[in-house]
């Protein structure tokens, strides 16, 4: 406001106050008290109340200017701590990625001494303490973050996975609950639940999240792998309940399923085990028979091999591998499992002439040169014998005993300083190496006269 516009103002006001002043000549008198009281003109009471309007409204002004600052002064300090957090927090994740342990933790903990509740900071700290080997101390962060936001989610996930990898998948499938108790279409928590509940066993709840995860997954890549997934989670339910005298109901599924996906092995076979279970073995044998004609597995030949001798009746199968031999003379997989069901009959001749036909097409198997060196040594031709014996054990004339990985399994037939598949260096020991470390020698003592 300038100057002329304020003396304008005030000439105005007092104008307007000699004429009110004019109007109401008379007096007010005011009583505030007993026997005391106060006179004085309209006019002067209005003037009263307008200063006192003034006043206050001044004051609230000045109020509201002061409230303002302080909030802004307030702001720009939080942010720049925040700013200072930030820098040290990303910092401390930086060191975190890079391996740097020691100095991660020193700026993590320096970020939470400034802020207790620096929820991302715990989350990391909960991350440095997984890769340390302190699962309950990361468990202990993520539950203070978890405290201070039940419904973070980063949170959630995040003690969900570390509760998995310390082994507490009870608990870790509690997180994910919680998670899909927030957001019910979790795609992610969806998936890790019910892999959770695969490696449980539990088929049933898996089954029931995969048709969940289906639904969210319209439209998205990974749809005809989770269809896949479906399929196979059925056949487990199937299976349970053909394990627990529910055949009849096993049925039906393994029907559906070897007619919505002809190539699955397992449903071809279980489908036969359910037929067999409700007594209808010429389905079973029938769907054994030709599931191996499809899908050329052993699996159906061993089937069959069992239930023909369970029933006493190997001849009938004979027949079988005999016209199957004549109608595919290539199939090197039917004249092993020929061959091995021979040897099974004492038929050891025909059964060389089966397997050694195998070994000649080129086939280099420890399970065909066991069975070749069985049927040798039946009659008897021992140098053979021995020659397929030390194939199928993989011996050699060094009797070189062989090596393996600690780290990952592989095995080698020469010491290596590193191994190759997984990296690691002094890792290759002697196969079963421990046994012989842990064995000890049978004590022997003397027994003396009349002890047992």
């Amino acid at each position: 406001m300038t100057i002329l516009a304020f003396l304008l103002l005030i000439i105005l006001f007092l104008a307007f106050f000699i004429y009110c002043n004019w109007l109401n000549p008379e007096d007010i008198t005011l009583v505030y008290w007993p026997d005391h009281s106060i006179t004085f003109s309209p006019a002067l009471l209005i003037l009263g109340f307008v200063l006192v309007g003034l006043v206050i409204g001044y004051g609230a002004h000045i109020y509201s200017l002061v409230t303002h600052q302080f909030k802004h002064w307030r702001r720009d300090r939080q942010e720049k701590k925040a700013r200072e957090i930030g820098a040290v927090y990303r910092e401390g994740v930086s060191r975190l990625l890079s391996g740097d342990l020691k100095k991660a933790r020193a700026l993590l903990q320096k970020v939470l001494d400034r802020d207790p509740k620096h929820i991302d900071t715990l989350i990391a700290m909960g991350s440095l303490e997984l890769q340390d080997g302190n699962g309950e101390a990361a468990i202990g962060l993520l539950q203070k973050a978890r405290d201070i936001d039940g419904k973070n989610l980063e949170v959630l996930f995040k003690m969900a996975t570390s509760l998995d990898s310390l082994g507490r998948r009870d608990e870790a499938a509690d997180c994910y609950r919680d998670i899909l108790a927030l957001e019910g279409d979790n795609r992610k928590a969806l998936r890790s639940l019910r892999d959770l509940m695969i490696a449980e066993g539990n088929w049933e709840q898996a089954l029931s999240l995969q048709k969940k995860v289906l639904k969210v997954a319209q439209g998205s890549r990974r749809l005809e792998e989770e269809k896949q997934l479906l399929a196979r989670l059925r056949y487990e339910v199937a299976r349970a309940r053909l394990d627990d005298g529910n055949a009849e109901e096993a049925l039906g599924t393994f029907r559906e399923l070897v007619k919505e996906q002809p190539d699955f092995v397992p449903a071809h076979v279980s489908l036969g085990d359910a037929q067999k279970a409700l007594g209808r073995i010429d389905d079973a044998v029938s769907t054994w028979q030709q599931g191996y004609r499809s899908l050329g597995r052993g699996i159906f030949l061993s089937r069959l091999e069992d239930h023909y001798m369970d029933a006493e009746d190997p001849a009938t199968l004979l027949a079988f591998y005999r016209a199957a031999v004549e109608e595919k003379p290539e199939d090197m997989m039917l004249r092993l499992f020929f061959g091995k069901f021979c040897l099974r009959l004492e038929m050891v001749d025909e059964a060389i002439d089966q397997l050694y036909t195998v070994e000649s097409a080129g086939v280099e198997s420890s399970q065909l040169n066991f069975l070749l060196g069985e049927a040798y040594r039946r009659r008897d031709r021992l140098p053979e014998a021995i020659d397929e014996y030390q194939k199928a054990l993989g011996t050699n004339p060094h009797l070189r005993l062989g090596y393996v990985c600690d780290q990952c399994g592989a095995s080698a037939s020469e010491w290596q300083s590193r191994c190759d598949a997984c990296g690691s260096w002094g890792s290759f020991s002697l196969i079963n190496r421990q046994l012989f470390r842990d064995a000890r020698p049978l004590e022997v003592r003397e027994i003396h006269h009349g002890e047992r």
